[in-house]
C-alpha cells in the first residue's frame, strides 16, 4: 500500500539554508537504508496498532468459547496487542456471527467459528449472513471427533459386527441424537448412509439424555462427541466403537476409526473449530493470522487444553481449509435432502 504524505508549508516559517541542508541529509540517509518516508508512515499504521476482540458466539464453557479463549491468549503473545474474548451467545451461536460478519474487515473483529453456525444452520434455516459472501475464512484449529457407542450389553462388540446386526435388520434398531439437524445427528445419518444402514432416529434436547438412555439400552447406539462420551466409555458405562476421524484421534486413545472398523473408506467428520473474519480482509492480514494460528497450535499449553476439552488439533488454512467446508457442507446437504430432515419448531 502506497501512502501518500501531503505536505504544507507556511511561506513564512520555511527553515534556513543550513537547517534545509540537514533535513535533505537526514532524507538521504533514510532513504539510503531502505527507511524513506512512506515506509515510516506504513510502519506506524502496521497491522495490528491496536486491540483486537474474538467474538465467541456461545456462552462461556463450551468447547468452542474455551478454543477462542486460548487463541485470544496466544494471538496476544504473538501479535503483541490486547485480543479479548467476546461473548456474544443466542440463537445457535448465529448472533455472534452475524455480528462479526458485519464489522468492517480491518482485522480487528474476529471470530471463534464453528460447525453449528457456519456449516450447518443455513443448510436448515435461514440465517441473517451470507457464509460465501460475508466472512473470510483464516484457518481451522481443530476437529471435535465424534463417537459411535452402545450400551456395554448391547450385542455387537465392535462396529463391523453393529454394521451387520442393523443392516440385517433395516427399521428395528434405534439411534439418539441432541436434536433434529444437530452436527451429531448429521453425522449419524452419514455413518448411517455410509454403511447402508436402516434405523431410526430418536431425537433429544441435549447429548446428556441422548447418552442416558443408550446406556440404559432403550435406544440401541448414538454417535456424540468424544468430550461428551469418553467418560462413559472410561468408566464401563458405554462401549466406544468407534472414532470418526479418519485418522484416530489422541483423545480416543486405542479406538479404531469407524473409516476403517465399520467399512467405510474416508469417512472423516467432526465439529470444526477455527479463526474467522468479515468478508474483505487483505489478504496480508489474513495470512498473519494463519501463521499466527498455526504457531498457537504448537504451542504445549494449547496440546494441553484442546486434549483436556478433547478437541483435536487439525490445522488448515486458504485453500485446504475452504475444501474441508466445501466437501462437508456438500455431504450434509445430501444427507438432509436424502432423510427430508426439518429443523425442530
Amino acid at each position: 500500500m502506497k501512502v501518500k504524505v501531503k505536505q504544507t508549508i507556511d511561506q513564512t516559517t520555511q527553515p534556513s539554508p543550513a537547517r534545509r541542508s540537514l533535513l535533505v541529509a537526514a532524507g538521504a540517509t533514510l532513504a539510503g537504508a531502505g527507511l524513506g518516508l512512506p515506509v515510516l508512515a506504513q510502519a506506524q499504521s502496521a497491522y495490528p496498532s491496536k486491540a483486537l476482540k474474538i467474538v465467541i458466539p456461545w456462552p462461556p464453557g463450551q468447547a468452542t468459547d474455551l478454543v477462542g479463549r486460548a487463541l485470544a491468549m496466544g494471538l496476544t503473545r504473538i501479535l503483541g496487542q490486547s485480543v479479548t474474548p467476546d461473548n456474544k451467545a443466542g440463537a445457535g451461536g448465529m448472533i455472534g456471527t452475524d455480528l462479526v460478519a458485519k464489522a468492517a474487515p480491518d482485522g480487528y473483529t474476529l471470530l471463534a467459528a464453528s460447525s453449528g453456525p457456519i456449516t450447518v444452520a443455513p443448510l436448515l434455516q435461514p440465517t441473517p449472513y451470507n457464509v460465501s459472501k460475508d466472512l473470510t475464512f483464516i484457518a481451522m484449529a481443530g476437529l471435535s471427533p465424534y463417537v459411535l457407542v452402545t450400551a456395554p450389553d448391547f450385542p455387537a462388540k465392535d462396529a463391523a459386527a453393529l454394521v451387520a446386526l442393523v443392516k440385517a435388520n433395516p427399521g428395528k434398531y434405534t439411534f439418539a441424537s441432541s436434536g433434529t439437524g444437530a452436527t451429531a445427528h448429521l453425522i449419524a445419518e452419514a455413518f448411517n448412509a455410509g454403511a447402508g444402514l436402516k434405523a431410526v432416529h430418536v431425537p433429544y434436547k441435549g447429548s446428556s439424555p441422548a447418552l442416558t438412555d443408550v446406556i440404559a439400552g432403550r435406544v440401541s447406539y448414538c454417535i456424540e462427541t468424544a468430550a461428551a462420551t469418553m467418560p462413559f466409555v472410561r468408566d464401563g458405562r458405554l462401549k466406544g466403537l468407534g472414532v470418526s476421524l479418519v485418522k484416530g484421534s489422541a483423545v480416543t486413545p486405542g479406538m479404531p476409526t469407524l473409516a476403517a472398523a465399520a467399512g467405510i473408506p474416508g469417512f472423516n467428520l467432526g465439529a470444526w473449530v477455527g479463526l474467522v473474519a468479515p468478508a474483505g480482509l487483505p489478504k496480508d492480514i489474513a495470512d498473519r493470522l494463519a501463521k499466527a494460528v498455526q504457531e498457537i497450535m504448537q504451542a504445549p499449553d494449547t496440546l494441553e487444553l484442546f486434549n483436556r476439552i478433547a478437541v483435536e488439533i487439525d490445522f488448515k488454512q486458504g485453500a485446504e481449509f475452504a475444501k474441508y467446508l466445501s466437501d462437508t457442507t456438500t455431504l450434509f446437504a445430501d444427507v438432509i435432502k436424502t432423510n427430508n430432515i426439518k429443523i425442530e419448531g
